[in-house]
């Protein structure tokens, strides 16, 4: 109400108070103006420090999504500490392949010390083959319920048995060629707990940006074994009265090799990949799923064929160039061309891979290219110069040991969700049971009467067709069917297995 009216006493009259009340609703339309003003005012405000507020936080949010992790997204990180059983893992198939071929390069003197014939020599490589089957079954349940770890003590400890009973057979008046047999058998049974352990430990160690590389080390390390046996041991041979000193020098390696596969870590304290953190189902589940895709057996042959052609090829290599006047020390540097360059080539692919993703391109490329190299070496003893042969074994341990990681990774995300130990120890089994056979066919096939005497020329024929003939299983990747899609990867991507779509 107006001042004014406060100090009026009389008894106000009708007009008056008619103009007090409406000067009184003027004065009230007013302040209600005044006060809807200030709200609008407020709220306009109050919108704009809104827009403000929620411009800057989307503005935070966008600079700190890669930074900040969501509140419930589980944070996946690799440790240093995965190099340390990568490093073991690299050592024991070193030592294990060296074991292997320790006899194969100096398979003549050998057979003189024992008393018997090369082809007899050559069962201690076939017999070390012939196990890897035996212990195929024991090796995947171990990967499965317990990871590499226990792998790897289990191959540890057969190999330190293994090479100190072909030494006590070596040292016996007169050599026993049986104990050196049950020895060699003994380090073929803890082959599989490390060559087929790579893939399972690059899925549970390493990140996706660096599990090829990481399956290619420690896989092909096998290989760089089989190299130094093919060019060292002839080195420590150059009689039959030698032979007891090199497998002593090799004990000795192997068992120093050995000693910290007992403190290696079981797994990583965090899971380094959304797919690694996956909880697979029962082995015969697995076995089951992996033998009814078709992808599994177009891979899986021509894998065992050609690893199974390298064995043979490997361990019969100074028996294939000698009768043609060559030494042991020749074929022991063919043998170690041959991987060697395979090692090399191996280590500009992988990473590149491991980049790229192109598993398939790599794979049909060398294919071809490895039955090639089987198909010229059946002209490689015949020359008078050693350097054909030696250019021939360059390109196929290239061609070799490129295809090897990749082919394994590739199987792993084709075939996944089974698990990558199962994939893997069938592929390396029929690899190693293909190469006592091809050892066991090539030896069948020396022509004892022919030119020169001794020679494995049907044998060299022999590969050199298989070898070609399972090409076309590799060209049938990703054409029959529809698109193979990489599973893992999809996972890693964060894609769930559910929402990948795929008909094999």
């Amino acid at each position: 109400m107006p001042a004014n009216r406060l100090h009026i006493a009389h008894k106000p009259s009708e007009e008056q108070l008619l103009t007090w009340h409406t000067l009184e609703r003027v004065e009230m339309t007013d302040t209600r103006s005044s006060e809807a003003k200030s709200r609008n005012d407020i709220q306009i405000l109050d919108r704009n420090n809104a827009t403000l507020v929620e411009s800057s936080s989307s503005t935070a949010r966008s600079v700190t999504e890669d930074a900040m992790p969501a509140p419930h997204q589980p944070v996946y990180k690799v440790y240093k500490r995965r190099w340390f059983g990568l490093i073991q893992l690299i050592l024991l198939n070193i030592v294990v392949s060296w074991d292997w071929l320790s006899y194969a390069s100096v398979a003549n003197t050998a057979a003189t010390f024992y008393q018997t014939t090369p082809i007899i020599i050559n069962w201690l490589s076939t017999a070390f083959l012939f196990a890897f089957l035996v212990a195929t079954p024991i090796t995947l349940y171990a990967l499965h319920k317990s990871g590499p770890r226990l792998s790897i003590i289990v191959a540890s400890i057969l190999i330190l048995l293994g090479n100190w009973i072909r030494y006590g057979g070596t040292r016996s008046s007169p050599p026993r060629f049986g104990v050196t047999m049950f020895g060699q058998i003994l380090i073929g049974l803890a082959q599989p707990f490390v060559l087929s352990a790579p893939t399972c430990y690059s899925d549970l160690w390493f990140s996706p940006r660096g599990r090829v590389s990481a399956t290619a080390i420690a896989s092909l390390a096998n290989s760089f074994g089989g190299a130094l046996g093919q060019l060292i041991s002839p080195l420590f041979v150059n009689s039959p009265s030698d032979v007891p000193d090199m497998i002593l020098y090799i004990a000795i390696i192997s068992s120093i090799a050995t000693i910290p596969s007992f403190f290696i870590p079981s797994r990583p304290p965090t899971p380094v990949s959304p797919s690694s953190n996956h909880t697979y189902l029962s082995i015969t589940t697995q076995v089951s799923t992996l033998v009814r895709q078709p992808v599994f057996w177009l891979l899986c042959i021509p894998f065992a064929v050609y690893v199974g052609f390298f064995n043979s090829f490997s361990s019969l290599l100074t028996q294939i160039l000698t009768p043609y006047g060559f030494s042991e020390t020749q074929g022991g540097i063919a043998g170690a061309l041959l991987i060697v360059v395979g090692l090399v080539t191996a280590a500009i692919t992988s990473p590149l891979i491991d980049r790229s993703k192109r598993y398939l391109l790599l794979i049909k490329s060398f294919a071809p290219v490895i039955a090639l190299c089987y198909l010229l070496f059946i002209w490689a003893p015949p020359p008078s110069t050693i350097a054909y042969a030696y250019v021939v074994c360059a390109f196929l341990g290239a061609a070799s040991f490129s295809l090897v990681p990749v082919a394994l990774e590739w199987l792993v995300e084709a075939t996944w969700p089974v698990g990558p130990e199962v994939g893997s120890c069938f592929c390396w089994a029929g690899g190693q049971a293909l190469g006592g056979i091809f050892i066991i066919i090539s030896s069948a096939f020396e022509d004892s009467t022919g030119n020169p005497p001794e020679n494995l020329q049907k044998a060299l024929i022999f590969q050199a067709v298989v070898a070609i003939a399972v090409v076309p299983m590799i060209f049938c990747l990703g054409v029959t069917g529809a698109q193979i899609r990489t599973r893992r990867m999809e996972v890693d991507k964060g894609a769930g297995i559910e929402q990948v779509t795929t008909r094999e």
